[in-house]
């Protein structure tokens, strides 16, 4: 009976010590969700603790100078000595403000602060001591003293590094977003260091990823640093982090490997990187707000494009510039970048009244005192350019006004021609009239080898221009104008492109409407085509036609997966619904039968055309103007083959012409 007692007492002491422990790990529980939960402790309440910490280091250091019976014998004693001495040491808290931090968020300077406190507490104490008498100085040495500093140090330390790695590892743990970090260099560490003093901040930092394998399975930051291969994805589903920063310095590495981007994107791992339209040197403050969610356009592998925008701004500067089309993707762009230059007008022409609308208002808020006519009409009124021209006599003009959107043009040829082709032949034989220094016409990749009406619309202004322009050189067109040309490929998120029409196409559930599954298409950023334009318009002498190099072409149907697995939106699908009228599998940039030079920028070439007559250029020009009246759709793209041999239509209804 005895023994089962006794069994059953010794089966009770663990459960009730399990219990207790219980009871404590919920007390503390509650405990530290009540003090994180406030705002902050009042200042006199960290003011009392270190003031407590100090006494209770001075008691140690003493006991370590004198043994326990000197305590013991002088307990009182020594303790109203160190409590007196407490406000020569609140003098140093009061110039370092040890007690206006939040403890949760302290950081290194923090200790800092703390050091250089106590360190004018002890140098106060120490002259106090060379003045008070021995028989009140209850035998405190200045030894002593030295060991209280740096015992109080310790324990204000380790009450702020406690209370902070409480708050790391649980109240603010699952408050925060937990992320890895891909870079280990300076801009990882930044980003990290960024995330753990900002207070609040979102994220908390779970680990690091680099290609470097010396690194890897090392600790930095207190986190431990992974491959950035497969294995990362699984590492950061066990870790339920579904947040992956990349530091700038590795973005391009990033961007190269693009089968790894489609596998962190299909696994729902949101990426967060710089905007292109910012920039880090490596050296300054690397703050984790200056990243955002990637959008498609951050993710499609480009090289850096360089310009020097400062010379390019001399140029400018001063100067009164006149710009069609100046409403549009291409147009407002290079109305922001010209802008910032003070040249001495801005001319702005768009037949567009709302989003004409829409840069008046920029302007206005943005660059008030830069005096701007936002002028609403078609550049096909040639009484009305003409007095455009005549009044404000434009030093560069920058040709952006087309129609450019190639099914629409297929169907609509005589649009084309009275817009695309006429239009730009008033603009420039007004710039000749009226002494305009230089003609800069934004062509498209779609005028080489052209097999659409759009496409050859563009390439008969590239001849007319040209040849203007070699009738000026040669004297048989009075003028001074020096006509240039650029031409590239799609800008991303311009008007009617494929990324915002796939866009509304998730948004509205799908399915995405890709034309064939082998479409390529060659891709730029907005802000970086006008640059190129801007550097090409500012480096040409006259009669070029610029070529930029457009990087590596993107398969839509691969950026319409990737667009996808972006939005985190389950079940759209891609429905392939064949290529449209004059559509090409592939854009070229040149014509095979053309080479091209070289430049002083490694992204702009100098194509080598063949060259037309100005008369026969101009005659071309007039009889195909003059045709487009008749709108016999067949008539006047006949006519346009003519002018350019090398125009074969693809998916489309003239193709008949070429058989003939």
């Amino acid at each position: 009976m005895s023994d089962k007692l006794n069994q059953n007492s010794s089966e009770k002491k663990p459960f009730s010590g399990m219990l207790y422990q219980l009871k404590v790990s919920l007390f503390v529980n509650k405990l530290t969700n009540w003090y994180f939960s406030k705002a902050t402790l009042p200042y006199w309440c960290i003011m009392v603790l270190d003031s407590i910490a100090i006494v209770v280091a001075g008691m140690i250091a003493t006991y370590i100078a004198g043994g326990g019976e000197l305590i013991a014998s002088h307990f009182w004693n020594y303790l109203l000595t160190f409590i007196c001495s407490l406000p020569l040491f609140v003098v140093g808290m009061r110039i370092f403000h040890t007690y206006s931090g939040i403890m949760r968020y302290s950081s290194f300077v923090d200790l800092l602060r703390i050091s250089g406190a106590l360190v004018v507490g002890f140098i106060l104490n120490s002259i106090l001591l060379m003045v008070v008498p021995d028989s009140i100085r209850c035998e405190l040495t200045t030894e002593a003293i030295v060991v209280m500093l740096f015992i109080s140090m310790i324990e204000m330390w380790t009450m702020r590094i406690l209370v902070k790695y409480m708050y790391d590892s649980s109240f603010s743990a699952e408050t925060k977003t937990p992320v890895f970090i891909l870079g280990v260099r300076e801009g990882g560490i930044s980003l990290a260091k960024s995330m753990r003093n900002d207070h609040p901040s979102q994220y908390v930092v779970k680990g690091f990823s680099t290609e470097e394998a010396a690194v890897v399975g090392r600790f930095l930051l207190g986190c431990e640093v992974y491959s950035y291969d497969e294995t990362l994805i699984g590492v950061m589903h066990k870790m339920n982090v579904k947040t992956l920063f990349v530091s700038p310095l590795v973005t391009e590495k990033f961007l190269e490997k693009q089968d790894m981007i489609d596998k962190l994107t299909a696994e729902g791992i949101k990426i967060m990187m710089m905007p292109k339209a910012l920039s880090w040197d490596g050296k300054s403050n690397l703050r984790y707000q200056m990243m955002h969610e990637v959008d498609i356009e951050d993710l499609l592998p480009r090289d850096k494009i360089e310009v020097d925008m400062k010379a390019i701004g001399k140029l400018l500067c001063g100067r009164t510039i006149l710009i069609t089309g100046a409403a549009g993707s291409i147009g407002s762009e290079m109305v922001k970048q010209i802008a910032i230059y003070k040249p001495q007008r801005l001319i702005l022409v768009d037949e567009a009244e709302t989003p004409m609308h829409d840069v008046r208002l920029f302007m206005n808020k943005n660059y008030a005192d830069l005096p701007c006519e936002t002028i609403v009409t078609s550049i096909t009124n040639a009484t009305r350019m003409e007095r455009i021209f005549s009044e404000y006599h434009p030093d560069y003009v920058f040709h952006a006004a087309a129609y450019k959107h190639v099914p629409m043009m297929e169907d609509n040829p005589s649009e084309a021609v009275q817009n695309n082709i006429y239009g730009t032949r008033v603009i420039a034989d007004m710039a000749v009239k009226y002494g305009t220094k230089k003609f800069v016409m934004i062509s498209t990749d779609k005028a080489v080898n052209p097999t659409n009406v759009m496409g050859c619309s563009k390439r008969i202004c590239e001849i007319y221009c040209q040849a203007l322009n070699k009738a000026i050189v040669d004297g048989e067109v009075k003028g001074v104008t020096q006509f240039v040309t650029t031409r590239f490929g799609n800008v991303l998120g311009s008007n009617g492109s494929v990324i915002p029409i796939f866009k509304k196409q998730i948004a509205m559930g799908g399915p995405i409407t890709v034309t064939h599954p082998d479409i390529i298409r060659f891709f730029m950023l907005i802000p970086e085509a006008c640059k190129l334009v801007l550097e090409a318009g500012t480096m040409g002498k006259g009669g070029e036609i610029f070529v930029f190099d457009m990087g590596k072409p993107v398969r839509i149907a691969d950026l319409a997966k990737r667009m996808i697995a972006l939005s985190g939106v389950d079940g759209i699908d891609i429905k392939y619904v064949g290529l449209r009228d004059g559509e090409k599998l592939f854009e070229e940039v040149l014509n095979d039968k053309e080479a091209t030079v070289p430049t002083h920028h490694p992204k702009i070439m100098v194509a080598k055309v063949r060259e037309y007559p100005y008369e026969l250029a101009r005659k071309n020009e007039e009889d195909l103007y003059q045709l487009s009246f008749t709108y016999d759709d067949m008539a006047i793209v006949k006519k346009m083959k003519e002018i350019v041999p090398e125009y074969k239509s693809q998916h489309s209804k003239y193709s008949e012409l070429d058989a003939k």
